[in-house]
């Protein structure tokens, strides 16, 4: 493998989001992938093109890639001279749902009509904090490859009739074995008497031969209560199409729920700084307080001290399994400090440390004369 940069592997920038950077090697894999592509350097390339996929698609490698390049990922141990893995299966299931296969040679022997699951997508969501607490409904714009309605998916133009391949027999693939002095090895290549299609026919000119076209589709997702960061929604069947008749791949909503201004998470519990004043900590007082419910009452006790921790009841998050079940609110209290106060603030402030000094003196004399009684007197 060579060391090429792997976002112009891709033809993507460096911010590229994952579903820009999906789309991309969509495109390009199309173009590489060696069952069409027959330059002599083209495996190579879809190699690497798989490579660059892997990396950028994950978040912890994608880290270690833009701060530490190439050795960074070796260094930590990352491994590519197996299977690719995109968390959705290795590289030549995701790539047979639109080439009927992945690497060259990297397949047994199957018939080239034999019916192909198409692939998972995958797409990340945002959400408010406010949606993923209460639940919501979004419209989501996707991608997808759908079967083609001229052809009937079968990539044969109407009215022609495919024949058989003589020289692979339908499977679309050859085999040639070669004695060496390891053994019998065994290579299986793409016939190219039918470019791997293992029927010669006229392709369907609305889907150029594939039986498949990309199309967009707008879905309504339900995004349930309690979801957070991280959470999948599987929506069945709105992944790609399958091919020769196979069923279609699975949609994986990912959600990102989108911090709030106010607000922190933790669970199902929600987290909350709250300021008050030094009267308001010293007599006491009854505040209203923001929810994800709306405003709520909190009586201060006297005497707070800053970093006490209130709680609200029952106004978190609801439990993803449960959602009648809420977790609860936690105030935090914060002492402030008075900037800016006027000349007659100053007077009271001062006449209040006075007193407050008077008490602490009759309070020390009043310990040191049950010192004498007790015989801890210093």
């Amino acid at each position: 493998m060579t060391k090429t940069d792997y976002y112009e592997i891709l033809g993507v920038s460096k911010d590229a989001s994952q579903e820009e950077i999906k789309r991309a090697f969509r495109k390009k894999a199309r173009e590489l992938h060696p069952d069409v592509n027959k330059a002599p350097d083209a495996e190579e390339k879809f190699k690497e093109l798989g490579q660059a996929y892997e990396v950028l698609m994950d978040g912890d490698k994608r880290a270690m890639y833009d701060r530490y390049g190439h050795d960074g990922l070796k260094n930590a141990g990352y491994d590519y001279s197996g299977p690719f893995d995109f968390g959705f299966g290795d590289l030549n299931d995701i790539l047979s749902s639109f080439f009927g296969g992945g690497f060259s040679g990297t397949r047994s022997r199957q018939h080239a009509n034999s019916p192909l699951r198409g692939s998972d997508l995958r797409l990340d969501l945002q959400i408010t904090f406010e949606e993923a607490v209460f639940g919501a409904e979004k419209n989501v714009e996707i991608e997808h490859l759908e079967a083609c309605n001229t052809c009937n998916a079968s990539g044969v133009e109407p009215g022609t009739t495919p024949i058989t391949c003589s020289t692979c027999k339908g499977y679309g693939q050859i085999q040639q074995t070669t004695q060496t002095i390891l053994g019998h090895f065994t290579q299986v290549s793409t016939c190219p008497a039918c470019q791997g299609r293992g029927t010669s026919a006229t392709p369907c000119k609305n889907c150029n031969g594939q039986g498949r076209k990309e199309v967009g589709k707008v879905l309504n997702v339900k995004i349930p209560k309690g979801v957070d960061t991280g959470n999948k929604l599987r929506i069945n069947s709105e992944g790609d199409a399958g091919k020769n008749g196979g069923p279609a791949g699975d949609l994986y909503v990912v959600l990102l729920v989108q911090p709030h201004k106010s607000f922190k998470r933790d669970g199902v519990n929600i987290y909350l700084d709250y300021n008050i004043s030094f009267p308001q900590a010293t007599l006491g007082d009854e505040v209203e307080v923001e929810t994800v419910d709306g405003k709520s009452h909190l009586k201060i006790h006297p005497g707070i001290q800053t970093g006490s921790i209130l709680t609200i009841k029952s106004v978190g998050v609801p439990h993803l399994n449960n959602p009648n079940k809420r977790g609860d609110q936690f105030i935090r209290i914060n002492l402030l400090t008075p900037t800016n106060i006027t000349e007659e603030e100053k007077k009271l402030y001062k006449r209040l440390s006075e007193i407050q000094s008077e008490k602490n003196n009759k309070e020390n004399i009043v310990d040191k004369i049950k010192g004498v009684f007790t015989g801890n007197s210093q």
